[in-house]
């Protein structure tokens, strides 16, 4: 039974199939979560930096292959709304994981200022897409690709690579903030390191398989139940491909890696991003931010206004919590619902 007839199968079949993907999601991801981490304690590795690239780009793999086959079935709205929904999404895990995962505000204990400037360009490039979509896009002759979206995915490219090393380069520290010396744990440690690669290698393409079959079935229950491609690849599809990083969210938290959490996130976001030239080159009805509008333009203010509340307290760096999270957590949890509220309307 192909996923790509899922459309013809039974609801309840569908839904099956749906929930059997992300256990194995949550199984891959919990794993992936405490490899990366024991690969970044024997290497020396930043947490924050493992978190952008490594968590971040594994963790994007379910987004990959929903674009490239949204947009092969002609439907950008699908294959863009599931990029920004994510990108909003991702960002309310964290606030609702802060309230379940330690007493501390989780913005209280996360100092290192490459986290601060992941957050400041993050919110640069969605605001830089709800620009683009505003402004329409030109298909750029001879290549197939928007303009729009090349510029999309090159400041993405370019924002992950400046966040990369900025440790190295920032002259500042959060004082009170500084290693206390001691060895952090080894997540893993009975496993040589070339055999953590492995498991990480696996890991990856368990998520992979499990993020297509969600992406499959999820856009075969948007059929089933009658809903928008803008509404599905947002609400539906958005939450189903960010369960990888719900669960590594919660195992890095729980591991006392905050800056990890916030790296993947918001690495996450920077490699999802940067797939619109992809989405672009593969759909062939002309620049694919053409076909979009209020919706996407409300979805990438949402995901920056997100990150723009877990900056301020980043900045603030304060304990004050309300519900059991912090009081930025809570701000975005509240935001996320007003936000979700307008793209209903529209």
């Amino acid at each position: 039974m192909p996923l790509s007839d899922a459309a013809g199968y039974p609801l309840w079949i569908n839904v099956l199939i749906f929930l059997a993907a992300a256990g194995v999601i949550w199984f891959s991801g919990l794993r992936l979560t405490r490899h990366l981490d024991a690969i970044a304690t024997r290497t020396g590795l930043e947490q924050a930096f493992v978190g952008m690239l490594l968590l971040g780009g594994i963790t994007s793999l379910p987004e990959v292959a929903n674009t490239v086959t949204a947009a092969q079935l002609g439907r950008p709205a699908l294959a863009v709304n599931n990029l920004l929904g994510s990108a909003a999404i991702n960002v309310l895990l964290l606030a609702v994981v802060d309230g379940f995962v330690g007493r501390a505000a989780v913005t209280s204990i996360v100092a290192k200022p490459s986290t601060m400037m992941m957050a400041a360009l993050c919110m640069m490039v969605l605001i830089l897409i709800a620009v683009v979509v505003t402004l329409g896009d030109v298909l750029i002759p001879g290549i197939g690709i928007g303009a729009g979206s090349l510029a999309i995915g090159a400041a993405a490219v370019f924002s992950f690579w400046l966040a990369t090393g900025h440790d190295r380069r920032s002259p500042w520290s959060v004082e009170g903030d500084e290693d206390d010396g001691a060895e952090p744990e080894d997540a893993v440690p009975d496993v040589g390191l070339p055999g953590l690669w492995v498991r990480v290698a696996i890991d990856g393409v368990l998520i992979l398989v499990a993020g297509y079959a969600l992406s499959a079935v999820g856009d075969a229950l948007s059929q089933q139940l009658g809903l928008t491609s803008a509404i599905v690849g947002f609400g539906l599809i958005g939450t189903a491909t960010s369960l990888p990083e719900l669960v590594t969210i919660v195992a890095a938290l729980k591991l006392g890696r905050p800056e990890m959490a916030f790296g993947q996130v918001l690495g996450t976001n920077f490699v999802n991003l940067a797939l619109f030239p992809l989405g672009d080159a593969i759909y062939r009805g002309g620049p694919m931010i053409d076909t979009l509008g209020r919706f996407e333009t409300i979805s990438a203010l949402l995901g920056a206004g997100l990150i723009g509340v877990f900056m301020v307290g980043l900045l603030e760096h304060r304990d004050r919590t309300i519900w059991k999270m912090g009081v930025d957590s809570a701000a975005v949890i509240v935001l996320f619902a007003m936000g979700t509220a307008a793209l209903a309307m529209v």
